[in-house]
């Protein structure tokens, strides 16, 4: 089951560790990847996540939609460079 959250205006999808940020009909979306959770005061929280920037075409093979990756120490850290490079995306319709 998928639960529906948001970040800046935007839509986060999130199935069990992987999360998709964006509109699904925009033109990019971002896809991150919990690789590795971490303990703080008893909590569960991504340590280590694997974000992707692609371009938003289901008929491209999967390698070839990847527009940039990176991994990012934090949730937070995977968002913020996941919203900027979403926001850049789309300005350069």
């Amino acid at each position: 089951m998928a639960d529906q959250l948001s970040y800046k205006g935007k839509a986060i999808t999130r199935v069990g560790n992987e999360l998709y940020y964006g509109n699904p009909q925009d033109s990019h979306v971002v896809f991150m990847q919990i690789l590795s959770t971490e303990k703080v005061d008893g909590v569960e929280v991504p340590g280590k996540v694997h974000v992707q920037l692609l371009i938003n075409d289901p008929s491209m093979p999967p390698r070839a939609r990847i527009v940039r990756e990176s991994d990012k120490n934090g949730l937070y850290n995977a968002l913020d460079i996941g919203e900027i490079w979403l926001k850049r995306a789309l300005s350069e319709k």
